[in-house]
């Protein structure tokens, strides 16, 4: 028996299992930036230029790779080429790097020719490197620099605008739990027996030190640390009579300077008499994804070598077994033993105190 069919019907049929099998239509995206502006995008951002230093890798991590990072800053290239994404992004050598100058100036000809979906810039310093991005009518979203919440917040952002959110998820769940667990731990640990740390914010040309109101004040306090510089309002000079005057137990090396090294205190005739150098407690910040002493996406590996120096009978995180599986995470990646040695800048470290454990494999 024969069925008549009716075409109108078949029509409607065909496009509603059309519409069922083809790809999903992305949603808009709205984001609250750091200074509160609204940022749409039609879509998943699929090329972002990061002009803050920290954003590049935090975009490759979210992203779990370097599709969406259509440029960056130098000193961002710097860390990505001296460091290890470079071996596991070899591409990234090719990404623009001359979308800022200096104090981060937006180079909107070099932006325009990355053509980006959307532009992340610094916020809260000023509408100078504001202005000719939105003059420009890049789509711009604009972050804040300085504590543990706003980098949440930034991951955050960066994660939800190239439409992987639960990576921001992850990693934010991860922070929360070695934080509280450092935390919990470092409540036990009498001011009494809170080693006297000194972060030198830069050394080679003019002396710095992180004060209060720093992210490295914060971590020191979180690993069981006292800052010697608390005095100071978050970055401030200081020279080598003062630093001997607050004699520190544990010197910390910004990882922004490549050829500071450990030497540079001990060969120093006024700092080489610190309590730190003479205990060969100096120490510089470890290079993996980003420089380890600003807040990024690797931040509480930062917390876990810190805790480990400073409180060795209160702490014994295994480094590199939290790298590997950090790494995996962030990045689809297994480091090789090699690779954690170059992570963890062992062979300028051969001679540290509690460097022994870190060596262990």
């Amino acid at each position: 028996m024969a069925f008549a069919i009716d075409p109108k019907r078949a029509l409607l049929t065909g496009l509603a299992i059309s519409c069922l099998a083809g790809p999903a239509r992305a949603e808009p995206i709205s984001l609250t930036d750091l200074e509160g502006r609204n940022v749409r995008l039609e879509k998943p951002a699929e090329r972002v230029a990061a002009i803050p230093i920290p954003m590049a890798s935090i975009v490759i991590a979210m992203g779990q790779g370097t599709e969406r990072l259509a440029g960056m800053n130098q000193v961002a290239k710097s860390a990505v080429l001296e460091g290890i994404l470079g071996k596991i992004f070899p591409e990234a050598a090719k990404i623009p790097a001359d979308i800022a100058g200096q104090n981060f100036m937006p180079n909107v000809e070099a932006l325009a020719a990355t053509r980006p979906d959307l532009v992340i810039q610094w916020g809260g310093r000023g509408d100078d490197i504001v202005k000719p991005l939105t003059n420009a009518g890049l789509e711009t979203l604009l972050i804040r620099y300085g504590t543990e919440d706003y980098a949440r917040r930034y991951i955050t952002l960066a994660a939800r605008a190239v439409g992987k959110p639960q990576r921001a998820a992850t990693n934010i769940a991860w922070r929360e739990r070695v934080e509280a667990d450092i935390a919990g731990k470092a409540k036990a640990i009498a001011p009494t027996a809170r080693p006297k740390v000194l972060h030198i914010q830069n050394a080679l040309t003019n002396l710095t030190a992180a004060g209060t109101g720093s992210y490295e004040d914060t971590s020191i306090r979180l690993a069981g640390g006292s800052n010697v510089a608390a005095e100071l309002n978050n970055i401030m000079p200081v020279n080598r009579e003062r630093i001997a005057v607050w004699d520190p137990d544990v010197i910390l090396l910004n990882g922004f300077e490549q050829d500071l090294t450990p030497e540079f205190i001990y060969k120093d005739p006024i700092l080489s008499q610190t309590a730190a150098a003479r205990a060969k407690r100096v120490y510089k910040y470890p290079l993996g994804g980003y420089r380890w002493d600003p807040p990024n996406q690797e931040s509480p590996l930062t917390w876990m070598w810190l805790a480990n120096l400073l409180h060795p009978e209160a702490f014994s995180f295994d480094l590199r077994k939290e790298i590997r599986g950090s790494f995996k995470e962030l990045y689809a990646y297994d480091p090789s033993d090699a690779d954690i040695d170059g992570i963890l800048r062992l062979p300028i470290h051969a001679s540290a105190a509690g460097y022994d454990r870190l060596r262990t494999r």
